[in-house]
């Protein structure tokens, strides 16, 4: 069973001829997500440009499926990876124009064309400043769009409902330079936020991870939270009864705000009021000589 952006990313691989090399298919799928309504896929700012975690994650699971070849350096269909390509005469339709724009624009042309369209994604690439060093409103451009360091400080974030690339673009546009997972048992059955994952990811677009987990709440006390009362009483326990013993935890994160970072506390809950992040944020702005404002993400 294929999930929809599954099938648009077999169809424009079948579409670019079923064999492509590694960077030249992220940015092509790049290209054609842009044109969507409803992209498939998003992106991130990464070594040589935009790129897609989820597709990564997508092609490990299309080869064990049988779909695609076991290759590093290419994306290459299989014969039975051929035929789910084509199930969908829309979908076919769709990337065939992807194709046909894109025709024979391979390599650093490509990599330069997407950098031309989106300067964001060009923040942390390897190969701007050559591939632009001949074209000074394209280096501006990238400059301008880069993102900028945040005002050391606290905020917080949850990831329910967010892509792995959304959430760290929202850590990006907002200048954290420090991820500080306040989760207990940093787990999670979505994509990209166990620990081990989202601490590679972070890395990979210039973000620290640290984990305070002494700062988590324990799973079995946030059974049965229903309304915001349930969640206020569980958080004006935590408060009460957990925080106080926290002192290192809580020193160390206004060490980091204190060298500079912007620290973003993250757990789980969309809504900061329903997530123990906030009470860890509203001790630090009490506690902290430096003027802190927590915002919410």
């Amino acid at each position: 069973m294929l999930f929809h952006r599954q099938r648009q990313l077999l169809a424009l691989l079948d579409a670019l001829g079923g064999d492509l090399a590694s960077l030249d298919f992220q940015k092509l799928l790049f290209l054609h997500c842009r044109e969507q309504a409803d992209p498939p896929y998003e992106f991130v700012p990464y070594r040589f440009g935009c790129f897609s975690f989820t597709s990564y994650a997508d092609k490990r699971k299309l080869i064990a499926s049988g779909i695609l070849v076991d290759d590093t350096k290419r994306w290459i269909l299989t014969e039975s990876g051929h035929q789910a390509a084509r199930a969908n005469a829309a979908l076919t339709l769709s990337a065939s124009r992807t194709a046909a724009r894109y025709r024979g624009l391979r390599g650093e042309r490509l990599v330069a064309e997407t950098y031309r369209l989106e300067p964001y994604y060009a923040a942390r690439s390897e190969v701007a400043e050559r591939l632009s060093a001949s074209d000074p409103g394209l280096r501006e451009a990238i400059r301008a769009a880069k993102p900028k360091c945040g005002k050391p400080g606290i905020c917080t974030i949850g990831y329910e409902g967010r892509s792995l690339e959304a959430y760290l673009n929202l850590l990006l546009r907002d200048g954290v330079s420090l991820l500080c997972d306040v989760r207990r048992n940093p787990l999670s059955r979505k994509y990209g936020f166990s620990k081990g994952a989202l601490s590679q990811a972070c890395k990979g677009v210039g973000i620290r991870y640290e984990h305070l987990p002494e700062l988590g709440i324990a799973s079995d006390a946030r059974r049965e939270l229903r309304t915001q009362s349930d969640y206020d009483a569980l958080f004006a326990s935590y408060k009460k009864h957990d925080l106080p013993k926290q002192s290192a935890a809580l020193e160390q994160i206004r060490e980091w705000v204190g060298q500079g970072h912007r620290v973003a506390l993250t757990c789980y809950e969309h809504l900061a009021c329903q997530c123990h992040r906030h009470c860890v944020a509203e001790a630090l702005a009490r506690t902290t000589k430096q003027h802190l404002t927590p915002t919410h993400l």
